[in-house]
C-alpha cells in the first residue's frame, strides 16, 4: 500500500477512535424496577449529581451544565422523565412519590447509592420528594428556579402556552418572555424540546401530594439557586426557604436570568453548583 494511503487510513482511524471515545464518555443506561424503566444519561466520574428537568421537558436541557460538572470532577446522572426517550411506566394514578422512586433507583444503581439531587423548576418538586422519601440516598438538594410557596396563576398558564405546539410562534415566544427568559436573553432556544403529552401527567402527580409533604426537601443541606428575574420567585420571596429552615439552606442568586435559568446562564449555574457541592461534608 502506498505511504500516502497508509497515512490517510491512520488519520481516519485516529479520528474514528476519538469519536468513539467521546460517545463512550456520555452513555445511556436503563434502570428497571417493577413495571418501570428509566433511561439515564450518564457521564463523568466522581461524586454523583442528578439533574432533573422542568415541566414537560427533557434532561437534555442540561447538556452544557452536565459538561461543566463532568469537567469539575462529578459523575452526572440525568434520568429522563417517564414518557420521554426509553423511560416508561404507569402514567395515571401516580404521584411525586413515584417519580421520586424513579430517581432513587437511578442513584442506587448508577450513583453508588448517594447523590446531590438538582431539580429545575418542576423538577425541584421531584428533588424535594426524593430527599423526603429516600434520605439515605441524598447528600444534598438543589432547588433551581424553584417557585415561591405561592405564585400568580397566570404564570402556570404561560408555562402551558410556552409548550403548546398548536399555538403560533409569536404566542409561544410571548409566554417564554413573560415566564421564562430575562430581557435580552434568547427565548427561541425553548421553542423546541417540549413534550406536552406528559405535562398533564406530571401536574396530576404533583397535585396528588400535599405541598407540605415535599416542601422541606427532607433534612439534607439545601441550596436555593435563584434567578434574579424569575417571576415565580420575586425578590420579596428571596429568603423564604432560609427563613423557614435556617442554616440548612444556602441561597445563591444568578443575575440576568429568569425561570428558564439553565439555558440562560449555564456557566454561572455550574459555578454555583460546584462551589456549593464541594463544601458539603
Amino acid at each position: 500500500m502506498p505511504l500516502l494511503a497508509r497515512s490517510l487510513l491512520l488519520v481516519i482511524a485516529m479520528y474514528a477512535g476519538v469519536g468513539m471515545a467521546v460517545s463512550a464518555e456520555r452513555r445511556s443506561e436503563l434502570v428497571r424496577y417493577d413495571n418501570v424503566q428509566i433511561e439515564v444519561v450518564v457521564e463523568g466520574e466522581g461524586p454523583a449529581v442528578v439533574l432533573l428537568p422542568s415541566l414537560a421537558r427533557d434532561s437534555d436541557d442540561y447538556d452544557q451544565v452536565a459538561e461543566g460538572l463532568t469537567a469539575a470532577g462529578f459523575r452526572v446522572l440525568r434520568p429522563k422523565p417517564r414518557g420521554i426517550g426509553r423511560s416508561s411506566g404507569p402514567m395515571t394514578n401516580i404521584s411525586l412519590h413515584d417519580f421520586a422512586r424513579d430517581v432513587a433507583e437511578a442513584v442506587e444503581k448508577l450513583g453508588q447509592g448517594r447523590a446531590v439531587i438538582v431539580g429545575h423548576a418542576y423538577g425541584n418538586w421531584v428533588a424535594r420528594m426524593t430527599a423526603t422519601d429516600h434520605p439515605r440516598l441524598v447528600r444534598g438538594v438543589v432547588i433551581a428556579a424553584a417557585a415561591a410557596k405561592q405564585y400568580a396563576p397566570e404564570l402556570s398558564k404561560a408555562v402551558t402556552d410556552a409548550g403548546d405546539l398548536s399555538l403560533s410562534k409569536e404566542a409561544r415566544l410571548a409566554a417564554l418572555r413573560f415566564a421564562f427568559f430575562a430581557p435580552g436573553n434568547d427565548p427561541t432556544v425553548w421553542l423546541t424540546g417540549w413534550h406536552p403529552e406528559i405535562r398533564n401527567t406530571q401536574r396530576a402527580a404533583a397535585a396528588a401530594v400535599r405541598q407540605d409533604e415535599w416542601w422541606a426537601g427532607g433534612t439534607a443541606p439545601l441550596l436555593d439557586l435563584q434567578a434574579a428575574q424569575d417571576p415565580f420567585k420575586p425578590e420579596s420571596a428571596r429568603n423564604e426557604m432560609k427563613q423557614e429552615f435556617g442554616d440548612r439552606v444556602s441561597v445563591a442568586v444568578i443575575p440576568n436570568a429568569s425561570h428558564a435559568l439553565i439555558p440562560e446562564q449555564p456557566k454561572a449555574v455550574v459555578d454555583a453548583l460546584t462551589t456549593w457541592i464541594k463544601r458539603l461534608p
